[in-house]
This record gives C-alpha cells, sequence and structure tokens, in this order.
C-alpha cells in the first residue's frame, strides 16, 4: 500500500466517522484542540497526521484510535453479514453507554447459545 493511499483512507474514515456523529471539521478541531483546517487536510490525505494527534482525533470521536484505522477498501466488496455487523457498529456508536452494555450482554448470549448448540 502507497503512503497517499493510506493517508486517504485513513482521512477518509475520520470524515466518515465526523459526519456520523454530525460534528462540522470545525466542532471537531474545537474538541481535539486542532483549526479546522488541519482536520480537512487530514480528511482529503493532504497531511501525515502524528500518532498523538491521532489519538487526540479519536477522543474527539469518541473512539479507539484503532477506529481510525477500520477503513475498508473501496474494491472489496462485503457480505451480508459484514454489512449487518457494520449497521449495528453505527447503531451502537450513537447509543448510550447503557445500551452498549445491553447490546453486548445480548450479543454474548446469542454467541454462546452458538456454542453449547455445537457441543
Amino acid at each position: 500500500m502507497q503512503d497517499k493511499e493510506i493517508l486517504n483512507l485513513v482521512g477518509a474514515q475520520i470524515r466518515s466517522l465526523r459526519k456520523e456523529r454530525g460534528l462540522s471539521q470545525e466542532a471537531l478541531g474545537e474538541k481535539g484542540g486542532f483549526h479546522f483546517t488541519y482536520i480537512g487536510q487530514i480528511e482529503r490525505g493532504e497531511k501525515n497526521v502524528a500518532l498523538l494527534n491521532l489519538a487526540k482525533i479519536a477522543d474527539a470521536l469518541d473512539v479507539n484510535v484503532s477506529q481510525l484505522f477500520a477503513y475498508v477498501h473501496e474494491e472489496i466488496e462485503l457480505t451480508e453479514t459484514e454489512l449487518d455487523i457494520q449497521e449495528i457498529i453505527s447503531m451502537l456508536r450513537k447509543s448510550n453507554p447503557d445500551k452498549v452494555r445491553l447490546a453486548k450482554n445480548i450479543v454474548r448470549e446469542i454467541a454462546d447459545s452458538g456454542s453449547n448448540k455445537m457441543k
């Protein structure tokens, strides 16, 4: 993977997460302590953002740093199951922590009941 491709993919993921949360570049910049033009440059893949700045951006987006790298290559076609998982994740990101924990427990029960049937 070429350098520019990585910058573009991470920038697109940051843009996607920002828009998903209804934040402008200015609002994200304020939350993370950056100027909005810097956020725009990152999103367009023009800046090779430092790791510590990525951590600040992730914190401002209320995500783990790893989620900034959870981009999907456009050429990869997602299965229906993968699309369902992405939709669930998107819904959970908009939920409060209590609902996220409830969903986690439900998913754990579903996963455990499936493995118990296999035994």
